[in-house]
Parts: structure tokens; C-alpha cells; sequence
């Protein structure tokens, strides 16, 4: 089901929107936010200069750091009594990142989650079981109106006790299950190991997963665990953004639709910031065009992605952009070597006898990095052997992916720590 009309617009049309909503929105900025004022002075930008969509990439970035620096409410666009919600990042590094809602915010992000909802398959029929944390993360309370707006029957049941969520699944008849890839598959587990099968003693036929990256790895796991015929796509947004629903994937698992009368794409080198030709990966960059309190322009996410323009099967004429291959700032240099994560996860998941749950642990011994993989085994083995021939074939695989060697420990099942929410995965012990 496609949920609005502004999904399927000519390029034409869709960049018409863009280009008024881009004028109107540098313009509000320049006026109302000092310290975006102040960049765009010092780069000698006006938005009388904003022409076309091609000048939108003369106008400075704003970082996560600019936020931090302008803690808590030094970049929004209207005064305090004008918000109607705020919502702030963990701050586990340092001060959190702080966004607000007015009244017409809330109502431009339930219509962006309503889309990405029906892309993934939802529609009034659906009981949504929410097991994202409710508080001050955007996901939880993203999805939660999204949904109801598009008349589905909410179970706000969070994250934490999952026996009971395997309880309110089976009373309630949960059909879509709304969490991370990770908390999804220890669900599954948890339901295995209280004699439920997931797959005939439950009635979850959608996953919309979010707020870490999906790898095809990792989906994989995901049907193994609910079926095949489950159908599970990624949506990507962020807090600074927005939250959920700046994009996501359809029923044809090939990209994820960006909102764009709502969000104007780029992809940039981030090394450089100079913008990137069409199709090639790069961070992507991202610029509100509708928001009233934050509306942040040209953002750089850190995330490594690439769009395509192509219409979609599906009926949708949006941007999509490929399904993320990490994070800029979640890159792993070791001994001169770039490694993501997902590259790793994809290794281990191509291995039967390894489960979906590894930490990967970079340390220093004297002045060469040593990289170790802790991973899972799906069942214990008393066999050296076997132990042995697991081991090495994933450290050749590694060598050949990653171009350099790992030590690989295989653990016990159930011996790795568990993540309700975003998994943390690294261990990056070179600095202590």
C-alpha cells in the first residue's frame, strides 16, 4: 500500500517541491538560528544565492558537534514555549544532542512514519508490538504514531522482560513487531527457550527493524528465526533529523525510499565534502525542508550510503538509498587497514555453526593493532576438530574480506551479552 500521493510524483515535481521548500527553509534559518547565520556569513552565503538545488551545495555543513557546542536549544528556530515535545541522545560521549518538536513537527513526522510503515507492509489490520525504550529516544514514540495513524493496534510494550513480550505476542496476536535486528532475534530466542516456536506458535509475519544496520546477513538470521515468510525491512532516521522515518525499505527489499518533499539527499566524500557524482557511495547528507523547531541543513550524518534515482517497482518515484555500509565514525582502522563491522557480521553469518552474536575487540601489543572476533557458536561441540576446522575457515574468510588477520574465539552459546537496544558491538581498547 503506498500511503500518499507525494510518493509517487514525477523527478520534476518532486524537485520543484524541493526547491521552494529549500528556499523558504535557508531563508527561516538565516533569520531566526545566530549561529547558522554566522556560517553562512562567513562562507559568504545569502539565501538570495539559492538559485537552483545545484546551490545547495555552496551552504555550510552542520555537524553533531555543532549541536553539542550549542547545548541545548542554540540552534532552534523558535522560542522555547513553542515546543510541544523534546527528545535528547543518550550523551554517552560527551552532552547530548538535544531536538524539539512544535505542534506541526509531530505532525510532519507521524505522516513520514505512516509512509515508511505501509512501505514495509503495515496497514490497519496489523497489532504492533513496539519493543523500542520509551524516553528520550525518538524510535519508540516515532513508530508509536506513525503507526496509529495508519489505524493499527499498538502494544507499547518496550524493551525489557522478554517473557512477557513473548506472552503479549501470543495473547495478543501481535502480527508486526516493531525493534532492533538485534533485541528481535534474542526475542526469538527467549520464546525457544520457553518452549514457543516463533514461527508456528506465533502470528508475526513483519519486522520493521531499525536504529542499527541490517545487514542481508543478518536478515537472513531474521527468517531463520521467524520464518521465511516474514517479512523484515530496514527504515532509517535519526534524532537529529527527525527520528524514524526518513526513509525505508518496501516489500521489494531494494532500498530504502527517502521522504524527500520532506528531505533533500546528498552524498559527499568525507574526506573532502565535495559532493559526489550519482551512484557512488559516500556519506550522506541530509537537509530538512518542512521541520519548524530544528530544521538542520545539510547535516552530515556519517553514514556511508549511495542513492539511486530509478522509479521502484513498488510505484514509488522517491530516492532510495542502499541499505547502510556502516558509519564513517564506527570505521575501524587497524594496522592500515579500513574495517566496518558489517563486514565482519557478514563473515560470521555465513557460517552455520555460528550464531548472530560476536564482539569484536581491538587491542594494542607493543605497536601493532591485534584484532579478535568473539563469536557464538549455534550449538556446543566437544569435537577439537570441528572446533578447529570453524576457526580457521572463518580467520581465511576474514583474511580475505578484511585483508588482514583476526584471532577467532569461538564462546559457549548464550555466553556473549545480550542488548535490548542499539547492540555495541566493538570493543576498541587501543587508547586505554
Amino acid at each position: 500500500m503506498i500511503w500518499s500521493e507525494q510518493e509517487t510524483l514525477s523527478r520534476k515535481e518532486i524537485e520543484e517541491i524541493q526547491l521552494s521548500r529549500l528556499k523558504a527553509t535557508v531563508n527561516y534559518v538565516y533569520e531566526r538560528v545566530a549561529p547558522y547565520k554566522a556560517k553562512m556569513d562567513e562562507a559568504g552565503i545569502k539565501p538570495e544565492h539559492i538559485k537552483s538545488l545545484k546551490d545547495l551545495k555552496n551552504l555550510p555543513f552542520v555537524t553533531k558537534q555543532d549541536l553539542r557546542d550549542n547545548y541545548p536549544f542554540g540552534l532552534f528556530a523558535v522560542p522555547k514555549d513553542k515546543l510541544v515535545r523534546i527528545h535528547a541522545s543518550s550523551g554517552t560521549t560527551g552532552k547530548p544532542t538535544v531536538v524539539g518538536y512544535t505542534a506541526a513537527d509531530l505532525k510532519m513526522w507521524t505522516e513520514c512514519v505512516s509512509r515508511i510503515a505501509c512501505m514495509g507492509g503495515a496497514s490497519d489490520k496489523d497489532v504492533a508490538q513496539i519493543c523500542f525504550g520509551y524516553g528520550m529516544f525518538t524510535g519508540a514514540l516515532g513508530l508509536h504514531y506513525g503507526l496509529e495513524n495508519i489505524g493499527a493496534a499498538i502494544v507499547p510494550s518496550s524493551t525489557g522482560n522478554s517473557e512477557k513480550q513473548i506472552m503479549y505476542m501470543k495473547d495478543f496476536g501481535t502480527t508486526l513487531l516493531v525493534a532492533t535486528p538485534s533485541y528481535a532475534l534474542r526475542l526469538a530466542e527467549v520464546a525457544r527457550s520457553i518452549g514457543v516456536d516463533p514461527i508456528k506458535d506465533l502470528n508475526v509475519k513483519i519486522g520493521l527493524v531499525g536504529s542499527e544496520l541490517l545487514t542481508d546477513a543478518m536478515r537472513d538470521e531474521m527468517h531463520k528465526y521467524w520464518g521465511e515468510k516474514m517479512l523484515v525491512t530496514s527504515n532509517y532516521g535519526m534524532s537529529e533529523l527527525m527520528g524514524p522515518g526518513v526513509s525505508g525499505e518496501c516489500e521489494y527489499i531494494c532500498g530504502m525510499h527517502i521522504n524527500e518533499d520532506f528531505f533533500i539527499p546528498e552524498i559527499i566524500d568525507p574526506a573532502t565534502g565535495e559532493v559526489l557524482p550519482e551512484g557512488e557511495k559516500g556519506e550522506l547528507v541530509i537537509t530538512c525542508i518542512k521541520k519548524e523547531a530544528l530544521p538542520l541543513i545539510r547535516y552530515r550524518t556519517k553514514d556511508i550510503t549511495r542513492l539511486n534515482y530509478e522509479p521502484c517497482k513498488c510505484g514509488r518515484t522517491l530516492c532510495r538509498m542502499e541499505n547502510l555500509s556502516g558509519r564513517s565514525d564506527d570505521m575501524l582502522k587497524i594496522r592500515g587497514v579500513n574495517v566496518f563491522p558489517s563486514q565482519i557480521e557478514e563473515v560470521i553469518l555465513s557460517f552455520s555453526q555460528l550464531g548472530p552474536h560476536y564482539e569484536i575487540i581491538v587491542e594494542r601489543e607493543g605497536y601493532s593493532d591485534k584484532l579478535t572476533i568473539r563469536v557464538e557458536l549455534v550449538k556446543s561441540t566437544d569435537s577439537f576438530k570441528e572446533l578447529e576446522n570453524i576457526t580457521a575457515g572463518v580467520r581465511n574468510k576474514l583474511r580475505v574480506v578484511l585483508g588482514l588477520d583476526a584471532k577467532v574465539q569461538l564462546e559457549s552459546p548464550d555466553t556473549l551479552q545480550r542488548f535490548e537496544g542499539k547492540a555495541k558491538r566493538v570493543k576498541d581498547l587501543r587508547n586505554k
